[in-house]
Parts: C-alpha cells; structure tokens; sequence
C-alpha cells in the first residue's frame, strides 16, 4: 500500500493527514472551512483515495492559512507514497462536466512543479470561502508533489460549480496518474531514468 502521513505545525496552522492512494475513497476530513471540507471529500471520493485530515487554524482571520497549508500536507503526502515511482501510468488528464461547468485538467508527474490556470471565477466568494484560495491551493500542492498541472475552464457560469469540477477532475487525474501500469511494473517512467 502506498501510504504517508504529514503533521505539519506553524503558528498559524496545525494539521495531521494520512493518505492512502490505495483506498476506496474514504474521507474523513475537518478543515474548520465547510466549502473546503466538501472540495475535499470530492477530490477524495472521486480519486479512489481514503484520506484522513484535521486542520485548526487562523480561522478567525480567513481560511488563506488554512487552504494553502493543506494543499503543502496534501502535495508532500502524495510525493512521499509514490516513493521511487516505479511503475505509474505518470500522466492523467479528462475534461469533466459539472452542470454547466466544464474543466479540462492534465496533469504530469514529472518531479517538476507547475501550475497553470485558466479559471474565471465570477464571484469571489462562495458561502464564506475566497474563491481565490483555489488557485492557492493548486499551487501549494504542485510545489511540494513536484507535479505539473494545467487546470483549464471550458465554461461555466456558477462558481461552485466551476470549483467542484476543478476539484473532481483534479481526483480523478491524479487516479489516472497514480496507477501502477502492469506491463511496467519495475521501470521508472521516464527516458532519463528518473523523474525530477
């Protein structure tokens, strides 16, 4: 099983997560951010990953802390069960519909990090959530995975859920990316040998 677990505590922020990119999609997840909670449990569901995470933070100030901070946990836990990376599919990529919305997402696991996103989110908050900490979060994410990923909007009109198609097509790909391909089960995905 390729599992981590990530405690990480800074004066703003102190989180405890277990991952298991193996799972069933099991979530069992409190980040003090209802919205986030719900983008969370999406993304778990959706990769087929369980995951365990609590987060109390600077709340009383917004959920920037909090939202970037996760994404650092998350990003280091999924670099730390790949381990060596021997044997994954390395590339993901699907274009999911949410209603009206519709995200493109790709993704690389390269060992280099990368971010690109081309979202137009029309309101800056749903509920008490800053629809910017999205961005925030892909980025913190990719940083310390060392995963490229390209999230695009194709269309979409409703903020919610143009952030839930994000974060379901964001699970789904890292499934697609994470799994062991059979047929190259010893060999590390890339022509140099090694990946970073």
């Amino acid at each position: 099983m390729r599992t981590a677990n990530i405690e990480r505590t800074t004066t703003e922020t102190a989180i405890r997560l277990s991952l298991n990119l193996d799972g069933t999609g099991s979530a069992e997840i409190d980040t003090g951010c209802g919205f986030l909670n719900h983008m969370l449990i999406l993304f778990t569901r959706h990769g087929r990953f369980d995951l365990s995470l609590t987060c109390v933070g600077d709340t009383d100030i917004d959920y920037h802390h909090s939202t970037e901070d996760i994404g650092i946990c998350l990003g280091r836990a999924v670099r730390s069960a790949l381990g060596e990376m021997r044997g994954i599919t390395r590339f993901g990529s699907m274009v999911l519909p949410m209603d009206e919305a519709l995200v493109l997402c790709a993704m690389d696991i390269s060992g280099r990090a990368g971010f690109y996103p081309a979202l137009s989110v029309p309101t800056e908050k749903v509920g008490d959530f800053d629809t910017e900490l999205c961005e925030e979060f892909f980025h913190a994410f990719v940083r310390e995975a060392g995963i490229t990923l390209h999230l695009r909007q194709l269309a979409g009109c409703n903020s919610h859920h143009i952030l839930e198609a994000c974060f379901k097509a964001f699970g789904r790909t890292l499934c697609e990316a994470v799994k062991i391909d059979d047929s190259f089960r010893d060999a590390i995905p890339s022509t140099k040998g090694v990946l970073g």
